[in-house]
């Protein structure tokens, strides 16, 4: 956790009004989740921090490139990644983050980490099914595709088993003419 102090927001000395945060994301932010589908990663949070008497509101902006391997091809890839989400802090009597848009932190706090929101916004922006764009365009050979065209029977022996009908069919056929 002493890593991700650099992802605390101190908002007591600031100002009422608008502030902006910028944060760097890298792999080693990550690992500290235990998430290891980003070998690599080279992202941007951009955080719009609004203070208002009673309550702060947070804008997210996420984006970068992370590596990623390809589902189709298995090709590692810079995958960019673009995500934003919002946040409201209110202040209550206890801590509270059971909602997805909105924390509640105790009264006398005078800082947030947004670190778990970060991770959560980048892992959530990471598509299901990850292809890479060459496999996408038709434009990259790789190793299963190569075994799945040998695989297609070529177009001879599907002429045979034509020759092959069973005579009982060509009766029918001819009821259609």
């Amino acid at each position: 956790m002493k890593n991700l102090k650099a992802f605390d927001i101190q908002f007591s000395g600031l100002k009422l009004g608008e502030h902006q945060f910028d944060f760097e994301i890298d792999e080693k932010f990550f690992a500290h989740f235990g998430y290891e589908e980003f070998e690599k990663a080279e992202l941007i949070a951009d955080v719009i921090f609004v203070k208002k008497e009673n309550q702060l509101e947070l804008n997210f902006t996420v984006s970068g490139r992370v590596w990623l391997y390809c589902d189709i091809s298995n090709e590692p890839f810079w995958f960019p990644l673009e995500a934003e989400s919002h946040l409201m802090v209110k202040f209550g009597n206890e801590f509270d983050d059971s909602l997805d848009e909105l924390l509640i932190i105790p009264h006398g706090d005078h800082k947030v980490n947004i670190a778990q929101y970060l991770y959560e916004i980048a892992v959530l922006a990471k598509p299901l099914k990850v292809v890479h764009p060459q496999v996408e365009s038709g434009e990259m050979d790789y190793d299963a595709k190569k075994h799945l065209v040998n695989a297609i029977p070529e177009e001879e022996e599907e002429e045979e088993q034509d020759e092959k009908i069973d005579p009982r069919w060509d009766k029918l056929k001819d009821l259609l003419n």
